[in-house]
Protein backbone atom coordinates (compact mmCIF):
# COMPACT_ATOMS: atom_id res chain seq x y z
CA UNK A 1 0.00 0.00 0.00
CA UNK A 2 1.02 3.51 -0.80
CA UNK A 3 2.19 5.92 1.98
CA UNK A 4 -0.57 8.76 2.11
CA UNK A 5 0.29 11.51 0.48
CA UNK A 6 0.42 15.50 1.94
CA UNK A 7 0.13 18.45 -0.89
CA UNK A 8 1.14 21.20 0.23
CA UNK A 9 0.20 24.76 -1.75
CA UNK A 10 3.33 26.61 -1.64
CA UNK A 11 2.00 30.27 -2.23
CA UNK A 12 -0.78 29.99 -0.08
CA UNK A 13 1.11 28.34 3.17
CA UNK A 14 4.45 30.92 2.69
CA UNK A 15 1.61 33.92 1.61
CA UNK A 16 -0.06 32.99 5.52
CA UNK A 17 2.76 34.48 7.39
CA UNK A 18 3.79 38.66 6.25
CA UNK A 19 7.39 37.75 6.98
CA UNK A 20 8.65 39.58 3.69
CA UNK A 21 8.52 36.82 1.41
CA UNK A 22 7.29 38.94 -1.29
CA UNK A 23 10.48 40.40 -1.69
CA UNK A 24 11.66 36.70 -3.00
CA UNK A 25 9.03 33.93 -3.56
CA UNK A 26 11.52 31.48 -4.90
CA UNK A 27 13.86 32.06 -1.44
CA UNK A 28 10.89 31.72 0.59
CA UNK A 29 9.31 28.40 -1.15
CA UNK A 30 12.98 27.17 -0.67
CA UNK A 31 12.75 27.44 3.12
CA UNK A 32 9.14 26.18 3.38
CA UNK A 33 10.13 23.45 1.46
CA UNK A 34 13.28 22.87 3.57
CA UNK A 35 10.75 22.93 6.74
CA UNK A 36 8.66 20.05 5.06
CA UNK A 37 11.48 17.47 4.87
CA UNK A 38 10.78 16.61 8.67
CA UNK A 39 7.25 15.82 7.73
CA UNK A 40 7.96 13.02 4.94
CA UNK A 41 9.50 10.21 8.12
CA UNK A 42 7.69 12.04 11.24
CA UNK A 43 3.99 12.40 9.40
CA UNK A 44 2.71 15.59 10.25
CA UNK A 45 0.71 15.00 14.11
CA UNK A 46 -2.87 14.71 14.93
CA UNK A 47 -3.17 15.09 10.73
CA UNK A 48 -1.20 12.38 8.95
CA UNK A 49 0.68 9.39 10.39
CA UNK A 50 4.39 9.25 8.51
CA UNK A 51 6.26 8.14 6.84
CA UNK A 52 4.49 10.04 3.78
CA UNK A 53 4.85 11.16 0.81
CA UNK A 54 5.32 14.99 0.62
CA UNK A 55 4.74 17.48 -2.76
CA UNK A 56 5.00 21.20 -2.43
CA UNK A 57 3.30 23.05 -5.64
CA UNK A 58 4.59 25.85 -6.41
CA UNK A 59 3.85 28.80 -8.80
CA UNK A 60 4.93 32.09 -10.58
CA UNK A 61 8.66 32.83 -9.25
CA UNK A 62 8.94 30.17 -7.34
CA UNK A 63 9.32 27.85 -10.24
CA UNK A 64 12.68 26.67 -10.19
CA UNK A 65 12.41 25.15 -6.76
CA UNK A 66 14.39 22.00 -6.56
CA UNK A 67 12.92 18.94 -4.53
CA UNK A 68 15.22 17.56 -1.73
CA UNK A 69 15.36 14.32 -0.35
CA UNK A 70 11.94 13.60 1.61
CA UNK A 71 10.17 16.77 -0.56
CA UNK A 72 8.82 16.48 -4.27
CA UNK A 73 8.39 19.82 -6.00
CA UNK A 74 6.17 20.25 -8.55
CA UNK A 75 6.18 23.34 -10.50
CA UNK A 76 2.78 24.37 -11.70
CA UNK A 77 2.87 25.35 -15.57
CA UNK A 78 -0.44 28.23 -14.42
CA UNK A 79 -2.02 28.74 -11.21
CA UNK A 80 -1.02 26.23 -8.56
CA UNK A 81 -5.06 24.79 -7.63
CA UNK A 82 -5.54 22.99 -11.13
CA UNK A 83 -2.14 21.42 -10.47
CA UNK A 84 -3.33 20.65 -6.42
CA UNK A 85 -6.72 19.68 -7.75
CA UNK A 86 -5.01 16.87 -10.31
CA UNK A 87 -2.66 15.44 -7.96
CA UNK A 88 -5.13 15.09 -5.13
CA UNK A 89 -7.60 13.18 -8.00
CA UNK A 90 -4.46 10.81 -8.79
CA UNK A 91 -4.64 9.94 -5.59
CA UNK A 92 -7.91 8.85 -5.38
CA UNK A 93 -7.62 5.85 -3.10
CA UNK A 94 -5.16 6.69 -1.18
CA UNK A 95 -4.76 8.47 2.09
CA UNK A 96 -4.18 12.05 1.13
CA UNK A 97 -4.27 15.91 2.77
CA UNK A 98 -3.96 19.30 0.93
CA UNK A 99 -2.36 22.01 2.90
CA UNK A 100 -4.25 25.35 2.41
CA UNK A 101 -6.24 27.79 3.37
CA UNK A 102 -7.98 28.35 0.29
CA UNK A 103 -11.46 27.31 0.88
CA UNK A 104 -12.88 27.23 -2.91
CA UNK A 105 -9.31 24.40 -3.70
CA UNK A 106 -10.53 22.69 -0.28
CA UNK A 107 -14.22 22.73 -1.63
CA UNK A 108 -12.67 21.21 -4.84
CA UNK A 109 -9.76 18.34 -3.23
CA UNK A 110 -12.92 17.02 -1.17
CA UNK A 111 -14.75 16.03 -4.39
CA UNK A 112 -11.63 13.98 -5.26
CA UNK A 113 -11.57 12.26 -1.42
CA UNK A 114 -8.67 14.98 0.01
CA UNK A 115 -8.56 16.17 3.48
CA UNK A 116 -7.20 19.16 3.86
CA UNK A 117 -5.21 21.12 7.04
CA UNK A 118 -4.09 24.87 7.20
CA UNK A 119 -1.24 26.16 6.92
CA UNK A 120 -0.30 26.54 10.33
CA UNK A 121 -0.29 22.70 10.30
CA UNK A 122 3.40 22.71 8.41
CA UNK A 123 4.40 26.44 9.07
CA UNK A 124 3.79 27.33 12.89
CA UNK A 125 3.83 30.84 13.47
Amino acid sequence: MSSPLLIVDAANVVGSVPDGWWRDRRGAAERLRDGLVRYAAEGVPGVLPGPLEVVLVVEGRARGVEPVEGVRVVAAPGGGDDTIVELARAARGRRCVVVTADRELRRRVAEHGAGHAGPRTVRPV
